[in-house]
């Protein structure tokens, strides 16, 4: 399993040492390694690996990667263990391609996160544009045919590579990319601040000259308590050196910084077919998953635009299994099918003219049945749309409740003592937080758990989650984390072996789960406090879910105000929260209604 700390987790994506990989001897054997500095419009040198099959006989499509991360080994004679998508591509034939982004690593220029697209100036899209132009006309053997992948960082730019996309360019697969940095990718969830991957992303992602730090602890929840408000952190660590945490600091709200770094408005006439890839448990870049496949399908009528989610982590497909995560098991490596039945015969089709493999509009997993489904669109077809609403005693159901609309349920949440994401030990985002026990959760007095009656048939949930809470607080602001969880019958088996001492009976297995700031309940852009006592609506997203409740199982929805260190402490004023003192941050009494005329519920798509 990864380990918990962001930084290790991305270090195990970046690693071009797969370990599906030949070998490094099985590459230099077989490929000519060429190090280039490819020149765009405005005169910067871009550094660009380039490996082409030493058999000459034939000539050969390129895949491109381009990333902020570095395009290493560097030097001439340094090879990696594998190149491209997967093991299948190294011994497929393919010419491939790795770039250093504008002002990282080797390549020259300033580099600028999550660039935006420009109509006059170089971006993104323009560096793609050339450097395939310089690609096709400069590597001896290519058949002049490119395909562009990325996987987080690199999803982002193969998207910039498809937008405005060189002619060349046949096929894209951006997985996991980022999208949208406020709403619903990394470092922002509906406005709140995931903590704890952000501040360890800006350690792991420092640029020459900026600080880096060690925790000095295993215990990730103390350390970011002691590290206060948000106001303090840089005094304590980043010395005023770290640029993209005073940005974050800079913009709390959705403005013209985080609006012009979005991809969605600009994913208009695209050529290139595209197969989006993600992983319903993605803790960092699921949002931009799903929003680039829906933006390209509703802005582009008729082009070929596919999306695969399968169950996997950030970046799982590429380099696991996929058999199993955390405690939950997927019955079958599911990655393995993924790089061998979807991905390598989708560039084989679009970059050789292989045989279409008929790839469906939506290839995605079925978790709870654990199987594979093929469907026309996403969300499918011949969903009925239906309410949990949380009722009485703790209880859950599909019907409505019948008590008064001033019937509420009420806890006291304290900055002080927030609540946990996860019960074990961490500094970072363990990835199998998407999937952990919320036993301890729901024993907690500052947690309002509701929950079916063992189900009598499986309940099939495919599609986005939508919370619709009638809530009032005795603050002016407030963070509302609604989850959606699978409750296990009582006398499901242990995992055999077993040498964690894994009960699975009862076991609280997370589906989805997602903060809301309610600050920003009416607008992204224009923050507004709540009035004390007063009951408000408070309604959002989650994203999608492709789950199958099974019967004998319970349904469960859990409601708090805290998530720590996931997301910063909200102080439950209305304050700019990043000059937040310690003052500002008090307890207050949340009320959760659930009454006649002020229902709060979640709203499902049902699989009948």
């Amino acid at each position: 399993m990864w380990s918990g700390s962001r930084r290790a987790a991305l270090a195990a994506i970046l690693s071009l040492c797969s370990a599906y990989g030949q070998g490094v001897e099985y590459i230099r054997a077989h490929y000519t390694k060429q190090e280039h500095r490819i020149s765009m419009r405005d005169g910067k040198k871009l550094f660009t690996a380039v490996y082409t099959p030493k058999d000459t006989t034939q000539s050969y499509p390129i895949l491109l990667n381009r990333t902020p991360y570095g395009s290493g080994p560097y030097g001439s004679n340094s090879y990696p263990s594998s190149l491209g998508p997967s093991e299948f591509f190294a011994t497929g034939g393919y010419i491939v391609a790795y770039q250093d982004v504008r002002g990282r690593n080797e390549s020259e220029g300033q580099f600028v996160d999550v660039r935006p697209l420009s109509q006059r100036e170089i971006d993104e899209s323009s560096d793609a544009y050339d450097t395939v132009e310089w690609l096709v006309k400069n590597v001896p053997g290519n058949n002049g045919k490119v395909g562009i992948w990325g996987i987080s960082y690199p999803g982002f730019y193969a998207v910039m590579g498809a937008i405005g996309a060189h002619p060349a360019v046949k096929a894209v697969s951006p997985q996991a990319p980022v999208t949208e940095w406020f709403i619903g990718d990394d470092f922002h969830h509906n406005g709140a601040l995931f903590l704890a991957p952000s501040f360890n992303f800006l350690n792991f992602f420092a640029r020459p000259g900026e600080p880096r730090f060690d925790h000095g602890t295993p215990d990730g929840y103390q350390f970011f308590l002691d590290l206060g408000p948000l106001a303090s952190v840089d005094a304590k660590y980043f010395k005023g050196k770290v640029a993209f945490w005073e940005d974050l600091l800079k913009h709390p709200a959705y403005d013209n910084y985080w609006k012009a770094r979005t991809t969605l408005p600009h994913l208009t006439g695209i050529q290139p077919a595209v197969m989006t890839v993600g992983g319903w448990f993605d803790a960092e870049d699921l949002f931009g998953t799903l929003h680039t496949y829906d933006a390209i399908e509703r802005q582009n009528p008729g082009a070929y635009n596919i999306l695969v989610m399968g169950p996997w982590v950030h970046g799982g497909w590429a380099r696991r299994d996929g058999d199993a995560l955390g405690n939950v098991r997927f019955d079958s490596s599911t990655s393995l099918f993924y790089r061998e039945q979807i991905e390598f015969p989708f560039f084989e089709h679009f970059l050789k003219g292989k045989d279409d493999p008929q790839l469906p509009e939506a290839y995605v997993f079925e978790t709870g049945r654990n199987q594979w489904r093929r469907q026309d669109r996403w969300p499918p077809k011949g969903a009925s749309t239906r309410t949990l609403f949380l009722r009485d005693n703790g209880e859950l159901a599909f019907n409505a409740p019948a008590q008064p609309g001033a019937a509420f349920d009420e806890y006291i949440s304290d900055p002080a003592k927030p609540v946990p994401f996860i019960d074990w030990i961490d500094t970072g985002m363990p990835v199998e937080y998407m999937v952990a026990d919320q036993r301890f959760a729901s024993r907690r007095t500052d947690v309002v758990a509701y929950r079916t009656g063992v189900l009598s048939k499986d309940v099939t949930v495919a599609g986005p989650i939508s919370a619709s809470l009638f809530v009032s607080s005795s603050g002016t602001d407030s963070d509302w984390v609604v989850k959606l969880i699978d409750v296990y019958p009582d006398d499901t088996p242990d995992p055999s072996p077993n040498p964690a001492g894994v009960r699975m009976g009862g076991y609280q297995q997370l589906v989805r789960g997602e903060p809301m700031r309610a600050r920003f309940r009416n607008s992204y852009e224009k923050p507004e406090p709540l009035d004390p006592g007063k009951v408000t609506q408070v309604a959002f997203v989650l994203p999608d879910v492709y789950h199958s409740f099974r019967r004998g199982h319970r349904m469960m929805i859990q409601v708090q105000s805290t998530w720590f260190p996931l997301i910063d402490r909200n102080p439950q004023t209305f304050v700019n929260i990043p000059d937040a003192k310690p003052e500002n941050f008090k307890k207050a009494t949340e009320r959760v209604y659930r009454g006649k005329g002020k229902s709060s519920g979640v709203i499902v798509h049902v699989l009948e």
